[in-house]
């Protein structure tokens, strides 16, 4: 028996049964291969959720039964998330909306004077939210070593000398690849600077560990850890959160609050999690964060990248035998990535190209710019200024635009969608699409006339 058909893989979830019509002519279980966007959520985090669902109540300031156990779910729930990470004692974990959100709320709770050193290789989440900072952007290294030497260079010649933080992605959301998550750690930490790791696409095909990583802060989305949209994560060191200002002002975040004399308001706010957590928190998605983590690590990390290794190589493997298409890299062909690859296609839009995947063989790709316009214009050869729309392609049908396409696959990725993607491939760069197509609202879709 081989890894890839190992007891318990691939996990089930949910749509693995889903089928879609073709333009040329019936039906077929639709390959959802764009996991790097959104995963889909296991069946156990949907059982889990739906078991709770009765028993749904209102959270922290209820006296009744359901608003005790709902309570009870969320604070376990945060536990759970804690343990996953290998939190550290003294570290917090807030719930969040998503990645995005965790690393605005970061850039929110930066000391005043904060210098933020960030890749220009990271996706917009973390490329973005630093705008009330001193932000130096570096340039996209060749080599996991040259980013580290990279980044100490940078660290080492920052005046003033003051708190700093830098920003990494664990693994690419355009190529995959691993970045030397522990390595630059260290490096921030010699010169005296903090690290938060953006691990959207990191855990949900890696263990990820705190304290063994030695980052300060990680972030990352529920919606790519199998779990259904609308909860993500910000763990680590609390004492930047304590300092802040609440992220949103309002029950919840507050402990206190009395008029003054003069006719004002004054208010205590809370220092652990629920100070950036004002509001009815969002319970359902902090559960299904938590079943997730405890399906994950029920299934064996081990396991699971065993398998991923097995479909990565079966996908490179197959994107080789067809020399028209180039598949993106930074580091290198030879570079450990998780299930994550970006290519081009000579003679092909890209979204030409991903459109005839979808219509005409039922896969779900995507094409674009990967809301990581820098890094992908790198890796293609374009300008950093020319004109782009995250996702959206820049030519219609045949045309040369600046985008690529990409495949992402993971735990609940079946053999049969990996085959039928290569063979559709192969297919499409050998006969050409069977169906014409058009381009309509800036996608490239089927003409059906």
């Amino acid at each position: 028996m081989s890894v890839a058909e190992g007891p318990g893989l691939p996990l089930p979830v949910l749509g693995r049964d889903v089928t879609v019509p073709l333009v040329t002519g019936g039906e077929v279980t639709y390959a959802a291969l764009d996991y790097a966007a959104s995963a889909p959520a296991l069946q156990r985090v949907w059982d889990d959720v739906a078991a709770y669902a009765p028993y749904y109540g209102s959270v922290h300031r209820g006296a009744g039964y359901l608003s005790q156990l709902s309570t009870d779910l969320f604070e376990n729930s945060r536990r759970t998330v804690g343990e996953f990470l290998g939190c550290r004692p003294g570290d917090e974990v807030v719930f969040t909306r998503s990645t995005t959100d965790s690393l605005n709320l970061l850039a929110h709770a930066l000391p005043e004077g904060c210098e933020v050193f960030v890749f220009e290789t990271e996706h917009h989440a973390s490329l973005l939210p630093w705008r009330d900072a001193r932000v130096t952007y570096l340039d996209a290294p060749r080599t996991p070593g040259r980013a580290v030497e990279t980044l100490e260079r940078a660290l080492a010649d920052r005046e003033p000398y003051g708190p700093a933080l830098v920003c990494v992605t664990g693994a690419s959301n355009v190529t995959g690849e691993l970045w030397p998550v522990r390595e630059l750690a260290a490096a921030a930490h010699a010169h005296g600077a903090r690290i938060v790791l953006d691990a959207a696409q990191l855990a949900p095909h890696h263990p990820v560990d705190v304290a063994d990583l030695d980052v300060d802060w990680v972030a990352f989305s529920g919606h790519k850890l199998y779990a259904p949209f609308g909860a993500g994560v910000l763990a680590g060191r609390a004492d930047w959160l304590r300092d802040a200002e609440p992220y949103l002002a309002g029950g919840g975040a507050s402990r206190t609050v009395a008029r003054r004399a003069d006719g004002g308001v004054d208010v205590a706010w809370h220092t652990t999690a629920a100070r950036h957590e004002a509001g009815s928190p969002n319970v359902i998605g902090a559960y299904a964060v938590a079943s997730a983590c405890e399906a994950l690590r029920e299934a064996g990390f081990d396991a699971l990248v065993a398998r991923e290794r097995e479909l990565i190589a079966r996908v490179r493997q197959g994107l080789a035998e067809v020399p028209e298409v180039r598949v993106l890299s930074l580091f290198g062909d030879d570079a450990p990535r998780v299930g994550v690859l970006s290519f081009v296609v000579e003679g092909w839009n890209s979204s030409h190209f991903a459109a005839a995947l979808s219509a005409e063989y039922g896969i779900g790709v995507r094409d674009g710019l990967f809301c990581a316009h820098p890094l992908v214009r790198t890796l293609l050869g374009g300008s950093g200024r020319e004109p782009g729309e995250c996702g959206a392609p820049e030519g219609g049908p045949g045309e040369r635009s600046l985008n690529a396409i990409r495949v992402s696959f993971g735990a609940g990725t079946p053999d049969e969608h990996i085959d039928r993607f290569v063979r559709a491939v192969r297919e499409l760069v050998r006969d050409g699409a069977r169906w014409s197509y058009r381009t309509e609202g800036g996608r490239c879709v089927p003409d059906r006339g």
